[in-house]
């Protein structure tokens, strides 16, 4: 009888067994072991990642030297975002030697909350990630933008824990948002209200606030739309933005402090003689009781365009003018500049001796101005409200050159050299305080880099207009949407 297939098998090998419970165990204990090791090496990392991600998060800004922080139990000390090295702020001590990374400036110590983020929740932003996240969104549909412009005051005195200016830093911030690193593109003011209006970069008679008022010669473009040469006074080829809102059938209007108020003071579009000294810079330049009206602060009758046409009289003003504008909003301007005089722009020098200076002066202002700005019906529709400073200090405690968003050289002045070189070039660190309908209210802070180029890209883009100068560079955006 021939054997089925199986049975052959079985006789050859013999029959088919399982493993017995001992083998089974050790069998199975090598396979946990080999299990826990592999999980051992490989696990760290993500436990570690998911706790990271349960840690709370909080952005500070470097404390002054000799401060301290309060101490806290549950959440553990956060290091500040790191700046880039071409946007440094200088110590408000005489500079140390430069360094490859050197820290952000004690004398800008402040411990903030994060910054909002496009949904209205907090988180922070270090650099310009969140401007170049958001760069093609769009900004909300505003109609009417204020600029507030204050006098030589670094952030930390602007905007700083050790600010005076409690209306300004208490009230108002906890309606806004905070741009912290809004920098100046250069000293002095008149030079960086110019750069506002038109992108221009400054000459050295603007940098000096313009102590002759005389004409830039020659006057011919280099590049980006630079005029170039010596002078004050720009030519009326020079596009503004004032000329770009004319085009557009956009109305402009500026006020100004300490012209066209009554007896004794200038008229509207107050400025010297072709040629003439400007006697209220030679009252600065020497030390004497500033003048009710100082023309420096009046940054758009350094355009011919706008100097010489008959709508100066009418749309450079002063501040009385400005209540029966807000009356209703078809009369409120779709852009307005709003330049306090001398005894209420910030300025740490008095106007006068006895006389309140600096930040407390400029709260003073502010507690006047800005609620007529806030109540009236243009602003609440649709309205932004910007309130910074022309520039930091370049001598002194606090003097600062920092710059951020590929600060240019400028083609009609030097270029920086020392500790001016060091710290970019610019016009300082200043901060910028922005209040709008369409900002959520909370005091939220903002990291992204900004500076005077970019508040005028951002303007032009609200109002559908080509960017002027330097406010056209790759390197200077527009505020983030996501700051609304």
């Amino acid at each position: 009888m021939s054997l089925d297939p199986l049975r052959r098998w079985e006789r050859h090998f013999g029959a088919l067994a399982l493993p017995s419970p001992l083998i089974w165990a050790v069998l199975v204990a090598a396979f946990l072991g080999f299990g826990v090791l592999m999980g051992r090496a490989t696990g760290t990392n993500a436990v570690d990642a998911l706790a990271s991600l349960r840690a709370p998060l909080k952005v500070l800004v470097a404390r002054g030297a000799g401060s301290t922080a309060p101490a806290s139990s549950s959440t553990p000390a956060a290091i500040p975002p790191p700046a880039p090295e071409a946007e440094t702020t200088p110590e408000p001590a005489p500079a140390p030697a430069a360094s490859p990374d050197p820290p952000v400036s004690a004398a800008l110590s402040k411990t903030t909350p994060p910054s909002k983020s496009s949904s209205g929740s907090k988180e922070s932003s270090g650099g310009s990630e969140g401007a170049s996240s958001k760069s093609s969104a769009k900004l909300p549909a505003i109609k009417h933008v204020f600029v507030v412009m204050l006098d030589d005051e670094p952030y930390a005195t602007a905007f700083g824990p050790a600010s005076p200016a409690k209306y300004l830093t208490g009230t108002l911030e906890k309606q806004g948002e905070l741009l912290l690193r809004y920098y100046a593109v250069a000293h002095e003011g008149l030079a960086d209200g110019i750069a506002l209006l038109s992108g221009q970069g400054p000459t050295e008679a603007t940098a000096a606030n313009c102590p002759t008022y005389a004409d830039i010669s020659p006057a011919s473009v280099g590049a980006d739309g630079q005029a170039l040469g010596q002078g004050c006074v720009y030519p009326s080829s020079t596009q503004t933005l004032m000329d770009q809102l004319t085009a557009k059938h956009l109305i402009w209007k500026a006020y100004v402090e300490g012209i066209n108020e009554g007896a004794g003071t200038p008229g509207a579009c107050a400025h010297p003689a072709s040629g003439a000294p400007d006697s209220s810079a030679a009252a600065l330049a020497a030390g004497a009781s500033a003048p009710a009206y100082q023309t420096w602060r009046n940054p758009f009758v350094y355009f011919a365009s706008i100097a010489g046409s008959s709508a100066c009289a009418s749309e450079d003003v002063g501040m009385s003018a400005l209540k029966g504008d807000l009356a209703s909003a078809e009369r409120t301007a779709s852009f307005s500049y709003i330049s306090p005089g001398p005894c209420a722009d910030g300025n740490p020098t008095p106007c006068a001796p006895g006389r309140a200076s600096g930040m407390t002066a400029a709260d003073a202002f502010l507690q006047k101005v800005v609620p007529q700005v806030l109540s009236s019906k243009a602003y609440k529709k649709n309205g932004l409200l910007a309130i910074t400073v022309d520039d930091a200090p370049s001598t002194g405690e606090y003097a600062d050159s920092s710059s951020c968003c590929g600060q240019p050289h400028f083609p009609n002045v030097p270029a920086p050299i020392g500790a001016a070189a060091l710290s970019g070039g610019g016009g300082g660190q200043v901060g910028l305080l922005m209040l709008s309908p369409f900002i959520k209210k909370g005091g939220g802070l903002a990291q992204e880099t900004y500076n005077h180029f970019s508040l005028l890209a951002t303007v032009e883009q609200v109002f559908g207009l080509t960017k002027l100068g330097y406010a056209g560079l790759s390197e200077v955006k527009p505020f983030s949407a996501s700051l609304f």
